[in-house]
């Protein structure tokens, strides 16, 4: 159960707990992002994790996209902050350049791939394609939320 603490007076409830993930829309010089198809349900999204506690954004975000694909990444900016709103999930999603390494599968990708932005709109759910559309859009970064799924309003 998770209490919420009034902004108006102190409370003995606890604040909840949100899980702070990182993700890379790593964009080619041609336009095409790099995803994955992830082993634990099949669905395709950019490649990212949990941000460990020692580590910077920017570094988990190199760290998770080198785990999951085999390939280095520069991070650019920051492109979008995206909350799954039932699971308390805060996502820093950043564009990022591809710096080396060639697209190996992992633990935690039966694929990796090179897509359009079209592309992306077909394989996606629409919570994680605008992660990636919104990363190749200049008008950033840009914050969401989502239930898993969908986007839902703030």
């Amino acid at each position: 159960m998770l209490l919420y603490m009034s902004n108006s007076r102190p409370s003995t409830r606890s604040t909840p707990l949100h899980s702070v993930s990182v993700a890379g829309a790593v964009v080619r010089e041609d336009g095409r992002v790099l995803v994955i198809r992830r082993a634990d349900n099949g669905t395709w999204e950019p490649p990212g994790g949990v941000l460990e506690v020692d580590e910077s954004p920017e570094a988990g975000v190199a760290r998770e996209v080198w785990e999951e694909t085999g390939i280095r990444v520069e991070v650019e900016q920051l492109s979008g902050v995206y909350k799954n709103m039932k699971r308390g999930v805060v996502a820093l999603v950043f564009r990022c350049s591809p710096a080396g390494g060639s697209e190996t599968l992992s633990d935690e990708s039966t694929a990796v791939e090179w897509l359009t932005a079209d592309e992306v709109s077909q394989r996606m759910s629409e919570a994680y394609a605008v992660r990636v559309l919104d990363a190749l859009r200049e008008d950033g970064p840009h914050v969401r939320n989502h239930d898993g799924v969908r986007l839902v309003a703030a």
